[in-house]
């Protein structure tokens, strides 16, 4: 059986549920706005994990469970919490059970789409950049500072930049201008990702055990996923075939960090030249697929269930 967790209606998760029905597949949802009705609890007997998931009365035992997929949002920001003061009892149940949910997730001996400790490699670009390197991808030159002189210097040394967070929060990718050379000493309170810009076509690759989709956009934007923010169109999305020695490299890349799913940014210069961004742990893969017709959900439905 498989363990669905998150909010129910968000898109991927909605997804590979549809998928898994059309499989006929049996599956239980940890629907996190349903927490008050759930409880949970494992220990280590005699040398296995057991266990219970009690969502309504109904009693699942987690040595049942042959695999999860986890799309679960930070539980102190559900709206059934909100209003509710610090370490209230709602609170404090919502994170207890939370808590417990993922801490199993580690340690079961099960698939798990995807582990917390695995997906930590995004918490730091740094870091992640030294997986993506190993792998055999390029980066681009990356400086991180708060020292507006070394942004200056670096700028003069390779041209157009772009900058963005260097910790897996989301945020804008933007190209540098001048306006944003004349406010550098704002980054002396916080240290900002610097990079040589790349010319080429983006590559959103998505890997899903062994298989892996690989989709083409097309737009003018630094950062194409607010195209319709930063040049007024929308970004193109395309259907791509990535050779067989980049789909090894691209496989061989996530094998090293651990991740069953992930969604991998690549970036392919006007000399063939290819360079990794970065790599996302939780993808939001609907979006491509929606655009291309790429069976990633169903992928995934078959990687949960062992097939």
């Amino acid at each position: 059986m498989i363990l669905l967790c998150g909010i129910p209606s968000e898109t991927p998760l909605a997804l590979v549920r549809q998928r898994l029905d059309d499989y006929g597949i049996p599956y239980v949802l940890f629907s996190q706005r349903k927490f008050e009705r759930m409880r949970m609890c494992f220990e280590l007997s005699h040398g296995e994990l057991v266990g219970q998931l009690v969502i309504d009365g109904r009693v699942y035992l987690l040595e049942h469970f042959s695999a999860v997929y986890t799309r679960l949002m930070d539980d102190q920001h559900l709206p059934e919490v909100r209003g509710q003061p610090p370490g209230s009892p709602l609170r404090r149940h919502a994170r207890r059970l939370h808590d417990t949910m993922i801490r199993w997730c580690e340690v079961a001996p099960i698939r798990v789409v995807n582990r917390i400790g695995p997906m930590g490699s995004n918490s730091s670009k740094p870091f992640q950049a030294q997986a993506i390197v190993k792998s055999g991808f390029r980066t681009p030159e990356t400086l991180i500072t708060n020292d507006p002189d070394l942004v200056r210097d670096f700028e003069k040394a390779h041209g157009k930049l772009i900058f963005k967070s260097m910790s897996g929060v989301r945020s804008i990718v933007q190209t540098m201008n001048e306006t944003d050379l004349g406010r550098l000493n704002l980054i002396r309170w916080c240290p900002v990702q610097f990079q040589q810009f790349v010319e080429g076509r983006n590559v959103r690759v998505h890997t899903v055990g062994r298989s892996v989709f690989a989709t083409g956009i097309i737009t003018d934007a630094t950062d194409y996923r607010y195209a319709s923010r930063q040049v007024g169109d929308a970004a193109e999305l395309e259907s791509v075939e990535l050779s067989a020695e980049l789909s090894a490299r691209a496989l061989r890349l996530v094998e090293s960090l651990e991740l069953p799913f992930a969604g991998i940014d690549l970036k392919i210069a006007p000399d063939g030249e290819v360079y990794c961004l970065e790599v996302n742990p939780s993808p939001a893969y609907s979006y491509y697929e929606a655009h291309t017709g790429q069976p990633i959900s169903d992928a995934l439905a078959q990687y949960l269930a062992g097939r």
